[in-house]
């Protein structure tokens, strides 16, 4: 599996709409509850924020590369759990 890293922000409401979509996809798919997600809040966080090239949350990290950027859709996030899920 690949690592999936989000950037978040509380006051978000596309955060929140990610999120929603991240939640129905394990109710769906429960094997997709074994997915490294590390969800990290970016005003909490400004340390680790800083670190990575983005401008608008929600924003996605697979293995390391920007995936998505900006308002999610349940489509994106269902790719994005797919292709972290794929044997390397």
């Amino acid at each position: 599996m690949k690592k999936i890293l989000m950037f978040t922000m509380e006051s978000c409401p596309y955060c929140k709409e990610a999120r929603k979509y991240m939640e129905e996809l394990f109710d769906k798919y429960p094997e997709y509850k074994e997915l490294d997600i590390e969800i990290i809040d970016e005003v909490e966080h400004p340390d680790i924020a800083d670190q990575y090239d983005y401008y608008y949350v929600p924003t996605y990290y697979l293995d390391g590369e920007k995936f998505h950027e900006g308002i999610p859709n349940c489509e994106m996030v269902a790719e994005l759990f797919r292709k972290a899920y794929e044997e390397v």
